[in-house]
């Protein structure tokens, strides 16, 4: 027996490990099946160059719990260590076995899916464990080893009568740490983080019907069937799925292979996916994953992190930001590769121009997967346009790259439910929306119920209205006016129609210049100017009498700060101002103009300012109820 002291660079790094560099405790056993796998994979590798003779079969890695014994075992069947390579990759800490193999075989080995490169891992057991044994056997013929250590740094290492290949972990659980000899707990853990390691995990068994038996029936007296109970067997209870569809090529794998890949990453979703995207590439990184489309609301907060982050099929987080260009993190799926640089807990990304790269490749790629969906089904896309719209415009506006490949595909749609591409908007618009300035207008509404009147007055012109309601509209029209020429988004409430799309013709009122002045100066007597800013205008005289807009400028500045657009809260915080548009052609002006008493001129500007309000859903609380109250007596 040997006993020596663990080589490290501290006193003792077992509590540094515990508090410092792993935050989470429960990624131990993360850790130590990561390092069983790749022990497993290693041998994979040298049997099949021929480096090994022993006999590779079928190894699955098990997971034991001994309660009663307060332990727990992970067991694996793969390359296994003598005594000399005990000593080597276990008592010296931080120097990783992955490394070296990775060195020695880098060209052979490039595609084994050899996991570990991070020499710490297997102290992470010490978060949970008063004491650690390491049972092993070599493929060699060397001897079997058992090394046993109690979480300082003395260690014992022994000969062991281990007869069969592999490796042993045992960890003595300690006190604060009981949870993990709970079924459950295991469970829980094995499903988060090993549920598509690349080597069968058993994790104790199940009772299953015996495929080999088929069941009799039998017919009495009179008639009636009866079909004997199905035989049960009790099989290893596998609790992963080795060959998870990201790892296939997409030739072998149809739409219900997709779909049902979907449903494995989250059972608790009913709702299928809109559609799927492939990723694949090994040069110049190595990457692979499926990413789904899944149904959007306009809440971008809720469809967060629900990407999850694997390397070589280890589970590391759902936390991709940094990898997936921000606009995609509302999407769903797996990313897997073993280029994303980790620090030692793998918990974290550390930024750096391999990241930006992958960053850019999945943009390309989603980019490249709608322009095809959309020139492959025109009309399955639209359908589904309201339900994914809320990540392409937010990929519009925060990357320019996808901005210019969106022009291909981003959709327009209008309030009669028609769809345009830019091109297509701007050449149905640009005769009869150009003002006479020459520039483009294209109107927009953000609510049909709200915005109804105006949305028809601006269809009385034969005008096209856009129906555009994402939280992000203010900014992505924004960006929209200063990358495309000579053009102006308006939405649809922001003024009189006419003034929203200048002509040259002007209207004639039928009012006198005196007269104008004296209903201006009515109105201003009546109608408070710290909400209302009254403007007189002639228009068609079967137009509204009032029309309240508020400038577009104003209300978008206002929307993008209260959807964080920075350095717009001098915007937000200034009082709600709004126009008060007054048409001099209008019937009910004139009745206003020549009323003969104060009383009740004031009573009618009251009652139709009231009106216009109301129509913007401007009327709330006791000016509402005043003008119910007023409305009854004006009718009685």
């Amino acid at each position: 027996m040997t006993k020596g002291s663990i080589n490290v660079s501290v006193e003792n790094i077992f509590p540094l490990i515990k508090k410092f560099l792993y935050s989470d405790h429960e990624i131990f056993l993360r850790e130590l099946i990561s390092n069983a796998t790749d022990a497993t994979l290693k041998l994979k590798h040298l049997a099949s160059v021929g480096d090994s003779k022993s006999e590779y079969g079928n190894p699955v890695i098990e997971v034991k719990i001994d309660k009663e014994g307060k332990k727990l075992h992970i067991i694996d069947q793969g390359l296994g260590m003598s005594a000399e390579e005990v000593e080597k990759y276990i008592n010296q800490v931080a120097f990783s076995g992955a490394e070296e193999f990775l060195d020695k075989y880098k060209d052979a080995a490039k595609d084994s899916g050899i996991i570990g490169h991070f020499g710490l891992g297997f102290y992470s057991a010490f978060m949970v464990a008063e004491k650690v044994e390491i049972i092993t056997k070599s493929h060699t013929d060397a001897p079997a080893a058992h090394w046993t250590c109690d979480g300082s740094p003395e260690f014992t290492l022994e000969a062991s009568d281990r007869t069969e290949r592999g490796s042993e972990i045992i960890l003595h659980i300690a006190e604060d740490s009981t949870e993990f000899l709970e079924e459950n707990r295991i469970s829980e853990l094995l499903s988060k983080y090993n549920k598509f390691m690349p080597i069968p995990i058993k994790f104790g068994t199940k009772e299953v019907n015996d495929p080999e038996f088929t069941p009799a029936t039998t017919t009495d007296k009179e008639g009636k069937e009866t079909t004997e109970p199905h035989k049960k067997i009790t099989v290893d209870d596998i609790i992963n799925n080795p060959n998870p569809a990201w790892t296939k090529q997409p030739a072998d794998l149809d739409d219900a292979a997709y779909k049902s890949f979907y449903r494995e990453l989250y059972p608790a979703q009913f709702e299928e996916p809109l559609f799927h995207i492939h990723l694949n590439v090994d040069y110049p990184f190595n990457l692979t994953g499926i990413l789904y489309f899944p149904k959007m609301t306009n809440d971008m907060n809720m469809q967060k992190d629900k990407i999850q982050l694997y390397q070589n099929q280890v589970y590391v987080t759902d936390n991709v930001e940094g990898i997936v260009p921000e606009f995609l993190t509302m999407l769903r799926g797996v990313i897997d590769s073993p280029d994303i640089p980790l620090n030692v807990s793998r918990s974290y990304l550390q930024a750096d121009g391999a990241v930006k790269k992958i960053s850019s490749y999945i943009t390309r790629k989603v980019a490249d997967k709608l322009k095809s969906l959309f020139n492959a089904n025109r009309e399955d896309f639209e359908q589904k346009w309201d339900d994914i719209k809320i990540v392409i415009e937010y990929g519009m506006l925060s990357e320019d790259k996808f901005f210019e490949k969106a022009d291909a595909f981003a959709l327009y749609p209008t309030v009669d439910g028609k769809f345009y591409t830019y091109e297509e908007l701007f050449n149905k618009t640009k005769a009869n929306q150009t003002d006479k300035d020459g520039k483009l207008v294209i109107l927009y509404a953000s609510n049909k119920d709200t915005q109804h009147s105006y949305i028809e007055s601006a269809k009385a012109k034969g005008y096209e209205v856009l129906m555009l309601d994402t939280p992000i509209v203010p900014h992505l029209i924004q960006k929209l006016e200063s990358s495309k020429e000579n053009i102006s988004f308006v939405r649809v409430d922001g003024d009189h129609i006419d003034n929203l799309i200048k002509k040259d013709e002007v209207a004639i009122s039928k009012l006198s210049e005196e007269e104008k002045t004296t209903l201006d100066t009515l109105l201003k007597e009546t109608i408070p100017s710290e909400k209302f800013a009254v403007q007189l205008e002639a228009m068609d005289s079967d137009a509204s009498p009032f029309i309240i807009t508020q400038p577009e400028f104003m209300r978008r500045m206002k929307e993008m700060q209260q959807t964080g657009g920075g350095g717009m809260n001098m915007f937000g915080n200034m009082p709600e101002m709004y126009n008060l548009i007054v048409n001099t052609n209008s019937e009910l002006v004139s009745e206003i103009l020549n009323t003969k008493t104060k009383k009740k001129q004031e009573r009618l500007i009251t009652q139709s300012l009231d009106l216009a309000r109301l129509s913007q859903g401007l009327l709330k609380g006791e000016e509402l109820t005043n003008f119910v109250k007023r409305s009854y007596e004006m009718i009685k």
